[in-house]
């Protein structure tokens, strides 16, 4: 479990600081390290309101996907911008990798429910992402966003009401697909 944990963390703190067109770097309050290289990513390809990327680590290639939520409840909620992603890392035997950054820091010992066409999985928070606890259950909920029309996500911040995101799944198996193909994953 903490390795499967460590993979998560540190794609979380990549890409928390590498992806500045869906706004969430720029409302980050974590100081990037300046003795990190980071390394760009390229872009493969979107479908819809979904993006592929894909760039190079030390262990070797990482893809990734990425979405915004299409609505968001409460609308006046303060917290920065709201994300999902699915991240692979062959070089780390690691694939299907779901997180749900959520714009605020979340309460302390709180789950976070995502919902996928009645399917629901209840996901393990730190600061503010969300993660299955299992690489059985990421390909569980990758398979259920492929095939599925929109996913909900409820989340529960430190302070403030109880958020609800919701993302519009179309597009999300023509990206996933696009970084399937970038990292060799087999489906």
């Amino acid at each position: 479990m903490r390795r499967y944990w460590q993979v998560h963390l540190s794609a979380l703190v990549f890409l928390v600081f590498s992806i500045p067109i869906l706004g969430h770097a720029a409302n980050s309050q974590k100081p990037a390290n300046p003795q990190r290289k980071a390394n760009p990513s390229q872009r493969l390809g979107s479908a819809d309101g979904w993006t592929a990327y894909t760039y190079q680590e030390k262990s070797g290639r990482v893809c990734y996907v990425a979405g915004a939520p299409q609505k968001t409840e409460p609308s006046r909620a303060k917290r920065g911008k709201p994300l999902a992603m699915v991240t692979h890392r062959p070089g780390e035997k690691a694939a299907n990798v779901v997180n749900f950054v959520e714009g605020y820091v979340l309460r302390e010992g709180s789950d976070v429910s995502l919902d996928i066409g009645g399917a629901k999985f209840d996901l393990f928070t730190k600061s503010d992402g969300a993660w299955a606890r299992t690489a059985d259950l990421d390909k569980t909920i990758v398979e259920a966003m492929a095939k599925g029309k929109q996913a909900v996500v409820t989340g529960t911040p430190q302070k403030g009401p109880v958020t609800t995101d919701t993302y519009p799944l179309a597009g999300f198996a023509q990206a996933l697909a696009m970084i399937d193909k970038a990292c060799e994953i087999k489906r």
